[in-house]
Order: structure tokens, then C-alpha cells, then sequence
């Protein structure tokens, strides 16, 4: 169970800090309390083993008590993208199956009407903060207090949401293992210690802080520093005030701390940080400006958060590392025969353990039965491995749109674009971007006269806000293979006739 090694922290050293707020620190043996409390009350609302709860709430104590509290249960977390809205938001209630919805009534607020006008029978529980869920929360040793479940191998413990090309997202199921497995890959690979405290500036919904940061750090003792979100401005600032050794990005997460700090910025104990999506300039730029040793690593969700990883002792420049000790990696042509050193191809993966991967897409056994054709897990990615093993990420064989961290399927965008009277026709790419990675471009056949702000409008009350094309451009058709597949590669462009949202805003 994911709370074993809190509660073992929690018994060997209490008063350690775990989780640092802004008024606030809670130490181990504190967060091993609230877990049982938020426990003791999942059991009186008759929350037990197997059960699904939705959950939408931002970067803050809550999120991680109601997290351990339901595993301790034996119940699975839905965490929800809090950005989610629309037929996106209902998508995933729908089909998550989530008995309970728990949510910051600040994440609520926009989404209430919608969510109890489609879910007449779905159960929901509000909170205004951390002091309002803890007060509703009975005292550790009431009556129905009970020890935790004890989990078998591959228990789920969550379903985490992620996109895929051409439709809504898929709910990749994960295992208690899965995720401990991952945070002590983190812990080797980084040479973790109890005294390190790691930055979260990412949402706690992504799987990137879960199995980086807060399971790592409660297999070593360490510290969260839990922000509410990533500021450029204050990050150093609040590096500083709070003592932050490390922290987890995406490659977004380093290109705007590169360009909103000029010159060199030394002045912290920051001493490294891990993630995925590092440009190599802006990772040169990381280490020689800022002191802060780039841990560049490969993976997704559905391969337990990371396969290979750039470690503390073993690392190669602009790599992704070599891959942990409990998988097996190649990379493969179109027929899956394995590619030598230096050839580019589809990276698959499989577990040499047994649940290190994720379980499967939830109730969807024909999509993860393709995804681990020929017994290996098809990731979608393209790279190649050098002759010492270490692998490098090339890019997406998929049409997945990589977006500041979120991956986004332009299927969805086109949906929700092609439902407006006046769209014809449209398709929807990525467009390379030095600071979110890819920026998103609709291209539309319209029917009639019609501003491309005008659409991205009608797509902010459908779509989340990451989801919205900052490119339009009207085409007169779209152009498409004899199969009519869409040719994304000859939409790629940035002609004058493109439209740029943005720079429309910054001119007004």
C-alpha cells in the first residue's frame, strides 16, 4: 500500500517535516494522522476496497490526506484535471465509474451545475480549505477505526486520465506497486536522502509530482514544499524562503525560468532537478546559469512515470538516461523487429517485475490489448539508443500535442470546433514552441464569415483553457490522403496567413 512507507516514517521519525505550506509545516507523524482520520471517515460513508473517488482539488494538504486516506481503504483515486470543463469533465465522471465526488468548493464552483445536472446520482462532498475538510475529519482512535488494508500485488490505486489521438482521454489504472516502484527508482537514481526537501510546482493531479516527488520522498524521509502553482517570478524567491534542494519539471517548466531570469542565479540550494522535456540549450542553460543539475528521464503513465532516468552516477548529457532496473526497453521499425545503435524507430517497453507498468486502460481491454502488441508496450515515441544503452528522445509518432506539459489529442479540439455552425471542416496540429514546447493550430474550412477569435471563444466554454488553438488559419479545404486521413504534416506552417491570438492581444 502507498502509505506504507509514510506510516514507517511516521514510527521512525515523527516530528520530521513532510509537507511545508506557506503558514504551515506538517511533519510525518502528523500526515500519518490525517490519513487514518480521512480513512475512518471514507469507512462511515461506506468507502471500502475497489470503490472510485472522483476527486478535484489544487496543490495542497487536502489533495495528499484524501489520497492516502482512500488508499488506506483500499479505495482508487480519480484525480481530475481541475482545468477539465465541458463534455471533457463529463467524459471522465462518466466513464471513471466514481461513486464520490470530492472537491475544493474554489474548483467546484464553476463546474457545480453542470456536474449535478448530469449526475443526478453522483455523490458529492465539498471543502472550502485544508482547516474545513480536517474539521469534518473524526479523531484518530474513534470507534470504527480500523488498520489499514493491506493491499496484494497490483491493487489499484488510481486512474489517472491521459489523451489519446483521435479521441477523449483513456483511464490508465495504477497500482500501489507501480507507484512505489517508481518513487524508489526516483530515490536511488537521485541519491535521495532525508535531507532533501523537492519543490512541487506541477498540479498533483499529473502523474509527474505524484511518482517523483511525493513518492520518493516518503521512501527517504525527505520534504515536500507543496506551492499552489509554478510562478517564474517567485520560483528562486520561494526556493530560498523554504530551503528547496530539488524539484520535478516539465521541458515548459525550464524554458520560462531560462528566459524570465537573465544572467546567472546561484543564490539557492537547489542542487537538481528531474523531469521530462528538456531542449538541450534550455537544459545547457539550467546547468551553467543556475547551478542545477538537469536529471533528464523517459516515460509516460502508463510506464509507471519513467523508464529510463539520467541518475545522480550515471548520466549522459542531452540523453534520457539508461532504463531501470526492473524494465526492458528497445526500439523498434514498423514491423517491431529491434533497431540497432543510432537507428530511430518506436520505443517499446516491458516490465521485468511484475506490475511496474500500468494495469491496463480502464474498461477498455481492446485498446490496451493493441498497446502491448507483440507483448511489449507501444509508447507512441519515437527515439534511439546509443551504444552504451542511454536513449534519446526524437519526438511523438503519434499525433499527440505536447503542451506545457499536457498532452492533448487534437481529435478532441476538432470535435468540439467542428460543432460551431459555421466550420466546415478543420484539423488541428502542434506547432513547435521554445517556451510550451508545441503551441496548438486549428486549421478551419468555414461556411461562412467568421473570426478566429470567435471560435476560440465558443471553444472556452467546451474545452479546458490549455486545450484552446492559439493559430487559426482559414484554408479552403483540408488536406487529407486518399483515405482521408488527415495530411497534419502540410498544416504545419506559419505563413502570413496564420493567425496568431496571442500577438493579436498583445497589440490591442
Amino acid at each position: 500500500m502507498i502509505g506504507d512507507p509514510l506510516f514507517e516514517q511516521a514510527r521512525m521519525t515523527p516530528a520530521a517535516d513532510f509537507v511545508i505550506l506557506d503558514e504551515r509545516i506538517v511533519s510525518y507523524g502528523e500526515m500519518a494522522d490525517l490519513t487514518e482520520r480521512l480513512a475512518g471517515w471514507a469507512r462511515r460513508r461506506g468507502i471500502g476496497p475497489g470503490d472510485r473517488v472522483a476527486l478535484l482539488c489544487g496543490n495542497n494538504l487536502s489533495f495528499l490526506t484524501i489520497w492516502f486516506g482512500l488508499a488506506a481503504v483500499g479505495a482508487v483515486l480519480v484525480p481530475l484535471n481541475t482545468a477539465l470543463v465541458g463534455e471533457g469533465l463529463r467524459y471522465v465522471l462518466r466513464r471513471c465509474g466514481a461513486r464520490l465526488l470530492l472537491a475544493e468548493s474554489a474548483e467546484l464552483a464553476d463546474k457545480l451545475d453542470e456536474i449535478e445536472t448530469h449526475f443526478t446520482e453522483l455523490e458529492i462532498f465539498a471543502f472550502d480549505d485544508d482547516a474545513a475538510l480536517e474539521a469534518v475529519l473524526p479523531a484518530v482512535g474513534a470507534p470504527d477505526s480500523k488498520p489499514p488494508v493491506a493491499s496484494e500485488p497490483g491493487t489499484p490505486c488510481a486512474i489517472i486520465y491521459t489523451s489519446g489521438t483521435t479521441g477523449f482521454p483513456k483511464g490508465a489504472v495504477i497500482s500501489h506497486t507501480a507507484y512505489l516502484a517508481a518513487g524508489a527508482g526516483i530515490r536511488d537514481g537521485m541519491a535521495m536522502t532525508a535531507a532533501d526537501r523537492i519543490m512541487v510546482v506541477l498540479p498533483l493531479f499529473h502523474a509527474n509530482p505524484q511518482m517523483y516527488a511525493v513518492m520518493s520522498a516518503i521512501q527517504c524521509g525527505a520534504a515536500l514544499v507543496l506551492r499552489p502553482e509554478f510562478s517564474a517570478s517567485r520560483f528562486f524567491i520561494e526556493a530560498r524562503r523554504f530551503g528547496a534542494t530539488c524539484f520535478t519539471y516539465v521541458g515548459t517548466v525550464l524554458g520560462i525560468l531560462a528566459r524570465r531570469h537573465e544572467g546567472s542565479q546561484r543564490n539557492h540550494a537547489l542542487a537538481w532537478c528531474v523531469g521530462g522535456g528538456a531542449p538541450a540549450a534550455i537544459w545547457d542553460q539550467i546547468e551553467e546559469r543556475f547551478g542545477v543539475a538537469v536529471r533528464e528521464l523517459y516515460g509516460m503513465t502508463e510506464t509507471g512515470g519513467f523508464v529510463t532516468l539520467n541518475r545522480a552516477a550515471d548520466n549522459r548529457r542531452h540523453s534520457c538516461g539508461r532504463p531501470r532496473h526492473d524494465m526492458e526497453l528497445q526500439v523498434v521499425d514498423e514491423h517491431d523487429n529491434p533497431l540497432g545503435a543510432g537507428e530511430s524507430g518506436e520505443i517499446v517497453v516491458r516490465p521485468k517485475q511484475p506490475f511496474v507498468l500500468f494495469s491496463g486502460y480502464l474498461e477498455a481491454p481492446d485498446i490496451t490489448l493493441e498497446a502491448f502488441r507483440n507483448l511489449w508496450f507501444h509508447t507512441g515515441d519515437l527515439g534511439r539508443l546509443d551504444d552504451d544503452g542511454y536513449l534519446y528522445f526524437e519526438g511523438w509518432a503519434k499525433d499527440l500535442i505536447r503542451r506545457a506539459g499536457e498532452m492533448i489529442s487534437p481529435g478532441e479540439i476538432e470535435r468540439a470546433l467542428s460543432q460551431h455552425p459555421l466550420v466546415g471542416d478543420c484539423a488541428v496540429v502542434g506547432l513547435a514552441d521554445d517556451i510550451m514546447g508545441e503551441e496548438i493550430k486549428a486549421a478551419v474550412v468555414p461556411k461562412g464569415s467568421v473570426e478566429a477569435e470567435d471560435l476560440a471563444a465558443f471553444l472556452r466554454g467546451r474545452l479546458a483553457a490549455f486545450m484552446v488553438p492559439r493559430y487559426f488559419e482559414f484554408v479552403e479545404r483540408i488536406p487529407k490522403t486518399e483515405t482521408h486521413k488527415v495530411q497534419r504534416h502540410r498544416l504545419q506552417g506559419r505563413g502570413a496567413d496564420v493567425i496568431d491570438l496571442a500577438l493579436d492581444q498583445e497589440l490591442k
